[in-house]
């Protein structure tokens, strides 16, 4: 145990290092994990895959980042974008198989081989799409809905190719009704997670919420039981946790409790990510270059234009089929999975497992770049993209009104809401890229876009030449000086008053220093309200009517929710 808390802090301290030189040049922390993984692998610190207790971590890892999954996962965000990701997942799998069953052919491998690399080049990597997703703040978006939608479709059937594959193992064949049995699990285990969600946690939890501490290892103590349940079973401890989180998404306390998970997932995961990247080092790749290279050319561009056509045909904008695809640009852990447990069957040779492990690695740190700058890649290319568009696009109707509105909000979420349900209905045009949220604006008689304002094609349809005051409730520094960017290139611009959110006062001088007329710091704003009310108002009277205007709102939006 000593041996292995030594090494355990050489993991930790490489990594925080590579971390600091990765934030310092702007680039995604996951990479550092990687880079760890390849110099603890290079300068043969240890074998990080041959101990036990670093192989526990990483799986800790993967259950507590599927938790959070779970937890974002509501009700209404599966009816809304389940179909959809259902269709893409399924016709994305057949595609990109063929393709890369066709590709692996040309260079001369077998159909067994072919078959197996094929298979791997299908799957896309949940942990490291939704670890991008949180990080830009875009689970919630319409794309990032429908990528773990799709990301989920694309696990259930991993999980249905380990099973036959461990059919095989055991020597049995191919055991059809092994295989109808986990989807019956499958299926009685969702079913229960969907009743105790709707029925069962909502009155245990608001019992408990109190108390932070009891909330927190109330919710541990769910997820560790769920996850030994779901490996009785014969599911991964992973998928249990997935699990754990979905039966408490409806609970009212799911934001306290991701809070208090994410720290656990933030240190397990990064063990994950260091073993993927210390595996590199100890491949063979003789022989290999330009199926590796061709392959993951494939899985980084092929395989988002896969998912831009089968959007554009279901007639979904081509900017959100263009961030699908970006999102699913890598290859899954499954991927490696597969591969080994090939080995063990003796289907596939030590040079087939190398090249999957090349294309993982190359494909996962290349898709952080894709992903970091989808943005930027999309304003260039976009209109070569407009063959993957049809005329009539289903996804939101709001694109085809003319809007002349003299408030305009963006974002409406928590903030934004409370913004918004201030203001007079008729003067306000409100753009938000969260399709829940848009539900509950259609009902209660919101103008709305549907969308992203950074969006050139929103932008434009916002009509924001009219407006007389823009709000944008984004905490994002980036997306608030790209508004006031677009903003300053109005011929009107000195008539439009500009109201951005930040983060921090560091953040606040930037936006001031671009043109802001008003940055909003919550702690500032309602100290300054609450001051002023008090100066306004000594006997303090208002006080009652302040807390039954804020009751009203809490029941509204309660009501909404």
């Amino acid at each position: 145990m000593p041996s292995e808390i030594l090494d355990l802090a050489i993991v930790i301290l490489i990594a925080s290092a590579l971390g600091i030189a990765a934030k310092l040049l702007k680039q995604p922390i996951i990479l550092a994990y990687l880079a760890a993984g390849v110099a603890i692998g290079y300068f043969g610190f240890f074998n990080l895959a041959d101990k036990e207790a670093f192989r526990i971590f990483s799986d800790l890892g993967i259950m507590f980042l599927l938790f959070l999954v779970g937890l974002e996962i509501n009700y209404t965000s599966l009816r809304l974008v389940g179909r959809a990701s259902f269709f893409i997942g399924i016709s994305q799998i057949i595609f990109t198989f063929v393709i890369g069953l066709i590709i692996s052919l040309l260079f001369g491998f077998n159909y067994l081989h072919s078959s197996y690399i094929a298979i791997a080049l299908t799957f896309s990597s949940t942990i490291i799409v939704v670890k991008l997703l949180s990080e830009r703040k875009d689970l919630n978006s319409l794309y990032g809905k429908i990528s773990v939608g799709l990301l989920l479709v694309q696990d259930f059937i991993a999980i249905l190719l380990l099973v036959v594959l461990a059919g095989i193992d055991s020597g049995k064949g191919i055991m059809i009704n092994d295989i109808v049995l986990t989807v019956a699990k499958a299926a009685g285990l969702f079913v229960l997670m969907f009743y105790l969600g709707k029925k069962v946690f909502p009155l245990i939890f608001d019992k408990i919420a109190h108390s932070q501490e009891l909330l927190f290892l109330t919710s541990l103590a769910w997820l560790f039981i769920v996850a030994s349940g779901a490996e009785k079973l014969g599911f991964s401890i992973e998928i249990g946790g997935f699990l754990a989180g979905l039966a408490l998404a409806n609970s009212a306390e799911n934001f306290q409790i991701a809070s208090r998970v994410k720290p656990l997932k933030d240190f397990f995961i990064l063990v994950f990510f260091v073993i993927l990247g210390s595996s590199l080092i100890f491949s063979n790749f003789s022989g290999l270059i330009f199926p590796i290279i061709a392959f993951s050319l494939f899985v980084l561009i092929g395989n988002p234009l896969i998912v831009l056509a089968i959007m554009g045909i279901m007639g979904y904008r081509k900017r959100t089929g263009f961030l699908t695809g970006i999102t699913i640009a890598q290859i899954s852990e499954f991927s490696l999975i597969l591969a080994a447990l090939g080995l063990k069957l003796g289907h596939l040779n030590e040079g087939i497992v190398a090249l999957i492990t090349a294309v993982g690695i190359i494909t996962i740190t290349s898709s952080n770049y894709l992903f970091f700058y989808a943005e930027e890649i999309f304003l260039k290319i976009s209109p070569y993209l407009s063959i993957f568009e049809r005329k009539k696009i289903k996804e939101d109707d709001s694109l085809i009104k003319e809007f002349h509105k003299p408030i305009v909000l963006i974002g409406c979420h928590r903030t934004g809401q409370s913004i918004a349900y201030n203001l007079p209905k008729e003067d306000l045009l409100i753009i938000d890229f969260d399709p829940e949220i848009i539900t509950q604006l259609r009902k209660q008689g919101y103008d709305y876009i549907f969308g992203d304002a950074n969006d050139s094609e929103i932008f434009e349809r916002a009509n924001f030449n009219e407006a007389k005051l823009v709000i944008s409730t984004s905490p994002e520094l980036d997306d608030n000086l790209n508004l006031l960017g677009q903003l300053k290139m109005l011929q009107n611009r000195k008539r439009i008053k500009v109201i951005v959110r930040a983060r921090t006062e560091k953040e606040a001088q930037i936006l001031y220093n671009s043109n802001a007329d008003y940055v909003l710091l919550p702690h500032f704003t309602a100290g300054q309200y609450l001051s002023k009310t008090i100066i306004l108002d000594p006997e303090m009277d208002i006080l009652e009517q302040l807390k039954t205007r804020d009751l009203e709102m809490i029941e509204k939006i309660n009501h909404n929710i």
